[in-house]
C-alpha cells in the first residue's frame, strides 16, 4: 500500500499492525489453528503476559506451502519501540489520542519462528509488566476485535473510526491472594455487525481454539472453572474453549482464582 506525507490514523495502523495480524489470514482457514494467551504471574504482580498462534499443522499438512519455505529457518524478535521510533516524524502528525494509543505498543515485542524442517511456526506478542493491571494493555492496544481478525469480506471491517474503541477487552486484577481475569464487550454495535459478518466463515472457524495457560506464584487453592488442568505442583491452570464462542461471548473464559497462603 502506498503511503504519503499525510498518514491517516487508520493507515498507521495498517503499517504498525501489519506484520502482527497478517497470518491470521490464514489462520481463518485452519481447522487445527490455536490461540493461546499466557500469563506467568509473580508474588509482586509482576510479570510476563503473550499472545501465541500456532500453526504447525498448516506447516506440516500444506505441501505447497512448506515447499515454498523448505529452506527457511527464521527465529526473529521484533521490537514495535523500534517501529514506532521509525514511524515517528509519521506517527506526530496523528491525533494525540491516536499518538497515546500507539505508544502503549512501546513495550511489546513480536515473534516469529519458522522452521521447515521440524514443521513448526509460530508468532508470539509479548510483554513484561510491573503489576497485573498493566497486562490489560495487551488485549486492549489490538483496540477491536476487527484488528485481531482480517476483514472477511467487502464493507465487513467496523473499525473505521480509531477513535470509538474497540469492541472487546480484558482486565486482570489481583489482590490478597485472588487474581480475576474478566473480559467483556466494550461496543456491543460493532460486535453484532462483527458477528453478522463472520457467520460465512463459521465453518472454517470451528476447529479453531482460544486457550488460556496461566501460572501463579503459589499452588491454586480454588477457581471457577470446572474443567480445568493443572499442573502436578499445583501452580499453573489451562483450559480452552472454541474461538467463535469466546468471540461471541467472551465470558466464557472469565474466571476467578484464590491462592494457598
Amino acid at each position: 500500500m502506498a503511503i504519503g506525507k499525510q498518514w491517516s490514523a487508520n493507515s498507521i495502523n495498517v503499517i504498525m499492525k501489519r506484520k502482527l495480524f497478517f497470518v491470521l489470514a490464514f489462520a481463518l482457514l485452519v481447522v487445527s489453528c490455536q490461540v493461546t494467551e499466557t500469563l506467568t504471574l509473580n508474588e509482586d504482580g509482576s510479570g510476563r503476559i503473550s499472545i501465541s498462534m500456532d500453526l504447525s499443522e498448516m506447516m506440516a499438512f500444506s505441501g505447497e506451502f512448506s515447499d515454498s519455505v523448505k529452506t527457511e529457518k527464521v527465529d526473529t524478535i521484533m521490537r514495535f519501540k523500534d517501529m514506532l521510533a521509525e514511524k515517528k516524524d509519521s506517527i506526530a502528525q496523528l491525533p494525540k489520542a491516536e499518538q497515546e494509543r500507539l505508544k502503549k505498543l512501546e513495550n511489546f515485542n513480536f515473534r516469529t519462528m519458522m522452521d521447515s524442517e521440524t514443521k513448526q511456526m509460530f508468532f508470539d506478542v509479548y510483554t513484561d509488566f510491573k503489576d497485573v493491571s498493566e497486562a490489560n494493555e495487551l488485549m486492549n492496544a489490538f483496540e477491536s476485535s476487527s484488528d485481531f481478525m482480517p476483514s472477511l469480506g467487502p464493507d465487513t471491517s467496523v473499525n473505521k473510526d480509531p477513535e470509538s474503541g474497540g469492541m472487546l477487552a480484558v482486565n486482570f486484577s489481583f489482590k490478597n491472594g485472588k487474581f480475576v481475569r474478566d473480559a467483556f464487550i466494550v461496543n456491543k454495535e460493532k460486535h453484532k455487525v462483527q458477528m453478522d459478518s463472520i457467520k460465512q466463515a463459521e465453518a472454517f472457524m470451528s476447529g479453531m481454539k482460544y486457550k488460556l495457560k496461566y501460572t501463579f506464584p503459589r499452588r491454586i487453592k480454588s477457581i471457577s472453572v470446572e474443567d480445568a488442568r493443572f499442573s502436578l505442583d499445583g501452580k499453573t491452570v489451562e483450559f480452552e474453549k472454541s474461538f467463535l464462542e469466546y468471540f461471541k461471548d467472551p465470558d466464557v473464559l472469565d474466571f476467578e482464582v484464590e491462592l494457598e497462603k
